[in-house]
This record gives C-alpha cells, sequence and structure tokens, in this order.
C-alpha cells in the first residue's frame, strides 16, 4: 500500500532545520553550483558541533513548535482503510521507571568507563552483564527494593491519570444529558467510593458539588421570584384569571397584564 498523501508530515529535529537552513544560505550565494551532498553534510556536522547553546536555540524551538504541529496534526489524523493508526505517545505521560539491573548500570558505568577507557558500548554493557550475573542475591537486594519503590509511584501516577480523565468524561457527560441532581447524585456517590482513597478525586468532586449547587440555588432564586412576580399580576387581574395568567406568562410580555385604567 502507498504512502497516504494526507497523513501528517513527521517531525523535523533542531539539527535538521540548522541544515535545512545552510542549505538555503548555499543556495543563495551559488545559485548555479553543483552540491557534493557527502562533503556538505560533513561540513554542517563540523558547524554544528562549534556551535554554542544560545546559537543552536533557535533551530530547538522550531523543532519544538514542529513537534507540537506534528502531535496536534496526528491526534486528528484517521487512517485510510486497512491501515492500522499508530499509537499516539503522550508526550506528557510519566516515563518507564528503570529496573534493578538498570539502577545498578548506573552506578557501576562510570567506574568501568574509567578503568577501561578505550572500551566500546557493548563491551561496557557485556561487562555489566556479567557483573550483575555474579553478584550475590544480598548485592542485587538495595537496586531490586528501590526498583520496586519506583515501580509502584509509577503506577499509581498511571492509574491517578486514567482515572482523571475517566472521571472528567464521565461528569462531563452525565452533565450535558443528565439532570443537574441527578450529576449531584452520581458526584456524591464517587464521593463515597473514594473516601478512602486520592484524595485529589474528593477535591475535584466536592469543587464540584459546590459549583452545581450554587447554580441549583441561583435556579431556584430565579424560580421564586418567577412565581412570585406572576402571583402579583394575577392579583392585580383577580382571582378568577389566576391559572391563566400561569398558562399564557411565559408567551407574553409583563405590559400585556397591565390592569386597564378606569375612567
Amino acid at each position: 500500500m502507498g504512502k497516504d498523501p494526507k497523513k501528517p508530515r513527521g517531525k523535523m529535529s533542531s539539527y535538521a532545520y540548522f541544515v535545512q537552513t545552510c542549505r538555503e544560505e548555499h543556495k543563495k550565494k551559488h545559485p548555479d553550483a553543483s552540491v557534493n551532498f557527502s562533503e556538505f553534510s560533513k561540513k554542517c556536522s563540523e558547524r554544528w558541533k562549534t556551535m554554542s547553546p544560545k546559537e543552536k536555540g533557535k533551530f530547538e524551538d522550531m523543532a519544538k513548535q514542529d513537534k507540537l504541529r506534528y502531535e496536534r496534526e496526528m491526534k486528528n489524523y484517521v487512517p485510510p482503510k486497512g491501515q492500522k493508526k499508530k499509537r499516539f505517545k503522550d508526550p506528557n505521560a510519566p516515563k518507564r521507571p528503570p529496573s534493578a539491573f538498570f539502577l545498578f548500570c548506573a552506578d557501576f558505568r562510570p567506574k568501568i568507563k574509567s578503568e577501561n577507557p578505550g572500551l566500546s558500548i557493548g563491551d561496557t554493557a557485556k561487562k555489566l552483564g556479567e557483573m550483575w550475573n555474579s553478584s550475590s542475591a544480598e548485592e542485587k537486594q538495595p537496586y531490586e527494593k528501590k526498583a520496586a519503590k519506583l515501580k509502584e509511584k509509577y503506577d499509581k501516577v498511571i492509574i491517578q491519570n486514567d482515572m482523571e480523565v475517566k472521571l472528567v468524561d464521565l461528569i462531563e457527560k452525565c452533565y450535558c444529558l443528565w439532570s443537574m441532581e441527578k450529576s449531584l447524585s452520581l458526584c456524591y456517590r464517587i464521593l463515597l467510593l473514594t473516601a478512602q482513597r486520592e484524595k485529589w478525586i474528593q477535591d475535584q468532586l466536592l469543587q464540584l458539588m459546590m459549583m452545581m449547587m450554587t447554580m441549583k440555588k441561583k435556579k431556584r432564586k430565579e424560580k421564586k421570584k418567577r412565581k412570585m412576580r406572576m402571583m402579583m399580576m394575577s392579583s392585580s387581574l383577580g382571582d378568577g384569571t389566576c391559572s391563566f395568567v400561569y398558562a399564557i406568562y411565559p408567551y407574553i410580555s409583563i405590559h400585556h397584564l397591565e390592569k386597564p385604567k378606569s375612567d
């Protein structure tokens, strides 16, 4: 299957923007000259390495903006039939915690590098693996405990994020589709269910309930005022017209119900 023309353009790195700028500059200076790609790439790479963080900042900002554009477009992108949509990765999602072995590597990698400066990345990893496998259960225990704590913390954050999204969606749906009384009832039930769990859920629900209660009180006051106004109008016209006024009040303006002046 061919490439989908509607698929969003891929995001560009800061270095890619820099190379693009270099190419444009070269084209302006030498419009008719042919470019040796390998030499040009080498010069760009050398120039990039000598640049200060301040000089690179412009291109890094461009890359950040392009990344946001790509993420926004990918959220709305629907692939053609027969193709699976690539799962969108949330950039704000918490990073997976390192394993016990990774924590061990972080501690011992600098030592191996200082002892063997010419060792390649692959050989360093191999040596670390051998060290880990030859370590006793007691030596591994501190890393395993630390990894377990980090995993527990990560799981809590993931569950919290997931529950927050689901909770907000649920309340928004019920608030749009149901009456305010039903929405308050649902909030109260969720509040009871989560009474001994996450405090942030309670805080959110309490804020929402307070907001809806305020709106409910406001509606009651408006209803009471409207009722009093109708009663005053009906009394000015006589008791016999009370039910008639209640029936037609929503469709007519106040000046139509004024009592006619006597001659």
